[in-house]
């Protein structure tokens, strides 16, 4: 393993996105154990996480603010933890470096195109972030421009420039977000070129990866993870499984080449139908998906379930939802956790009907202080 001080980045003090950056890696995989072990240790004995080998530039999914600074001069970066400032910065130690060269030339680009970045209080200027999602396996890479207003000055020009740049970029979105207290992307988009979205393998299947659809963003890892859910999960090609929080239909379509039925709920409007998309690119036709609350879904659903992968998001499951869940009383529940806290929180109530038999812990987000857990848990 390498150690962290080889590698110091120069504005981690103000960034603030590597918590572990001055520990070694080993140390930051001892932290990241005790932590978990401290926190679900009551449940079952956490075996040892699953850390990377080469745990830098791992991110598929580069976001970077643009700003002006007080010299007038364009600049773009990171948020500061916890702030609104930008911390500017050319590169990151965990970002894709093609990434990075290609909002770099966006940048430099800016000036001759008269674009600036759009100033909050002064309802001036453009740009406001900009967003690129490059597959490891496939090399297709998107590129999402975001700005406050529809108007986009010269698009065309704009646009050809860049590729002129970049031949490698595959697509190119220009998304609307007038919200500034919200998520990134705004609900609008339009795509300047190709098809809007890219493509990705993992675990062997396909995936269509939009703008706003959730993937996860350490490729590699993330096969180490979905592998340990479905090696949990023991299918057997005779079961129907739930996944729940199923975005694109990464575990679920996975999963579907070894269960009879897949039936899977999300509420993201445009993971659904990418899941739906994902499904006739893969050619498997014993998957479902849904676009409904889980909580909500679960309280109407009837069905006899085996298996139930739960992959929520870091707030963890709603009560309705685990309640719904207990109810269900599938034999076998996956839990695919990327917060350990709320994890804990929610293995209080299943553990009430089930018994925690394994919980795996997988570095997802090295040099941070994230850790992803996969829990096995069986019907008592």
């Amino acid at each position: 393993m390498m150690n962290q001080a080889q590698f110091a980045c120069s504005v981690a003090h103000r960034c603030g996105g590597c918590q572990l950056q001055n520990m070694p890696y080993s140390a930051q995989l001892q932290h990241k154990q005790n932590l978990v072990g401290r926190l679900l240790g009551r449940f079952c004995k956490p075996a040892p996480i699953l850390g990377m080998k080469h745990p830098y530039h791992y991110r598929n999914k580069t976001q970077m603010a643009f700003v002006m600074t007080k010299s007038r001069r364009i600049t773009s970066g990171v948020y500061q933890s916890g702030s609104h400032t930008v911390v500017s910065t050319d590169s990151c130690l965990l970002t894709d470096p093609q990434s990075d060269r290609i909002i770099c030339t966006i940048r430099k680009l800016m000036p001759s195109f008269k674009l600036l970045p759009y100033h909050p209080f002064s309802g001036r200027g453009f740009l406001r972030h900009v967003l690129v999602r490059r597959g490891f396996q496939s090399g297709e890479i998107m590129v999402v421009l975001v700005s406050a207003t529809p108007i986009f000055p010269g698009k065309n020009h704009f646009v050809n420039a860049l590729l002129e740049k970049h031949p490698e970029i595959t697509t190119i979105v220009h998304n609307v977000n007038r919200d500034f207290e919200g998520l990134m992307l705004g609900p609008n988009e339009k795509v300047l070129y190709g098809p809007g979205y890219i493509e990705d393998t993992l675990c062997g299947c396909t995936f269509r990866i939009s703008s706003r659809s959730f993937y996860q963003v350490n490729p590699s890892q993330t096969e180490v993870l979905y592998n340990t859910a479905l090696e949990f999960a023991g299918l057997t090609g005779k079961e129907t499984v739930l996944d729940a929080y199923c975005g694109i239909g990464t575990i679920g379509l996975c999963a579907a080449k070894r269960a009879k039925l897949v039936i899977g709920v999300e509420s993201n409007r445009d993971a659904v139908r990418d899941a739906i998309a994902n499904a006739k690119r893969n050619q498997i036709t014993n998957a479902r998906f849904f676009r409904a609350d889980a909580g909500a879904f679960m309280e109407e659903f009837t069905d006899s379930i085996d298996v139930a992968f739960v992959d929520p998001p870091r707030a963890g499951c709603s009560q309705q939802f685990l309640n719904s869940l207990t109810k269900l009383a599938p034999k076998k529940i996956v839990y695919v956790s990327c917060n350990p806290e709320t994890l804990s929180r929610d293995l209080r109530i299943l553990t009430k009907a089930y018994t925690a038999e394994k919980i795996q812990p997988v570095d997802m987000f090295p040099h941070t202080n994230h850790v992803e857990c996969v829990v096995k848990l069986c019907r008592q």
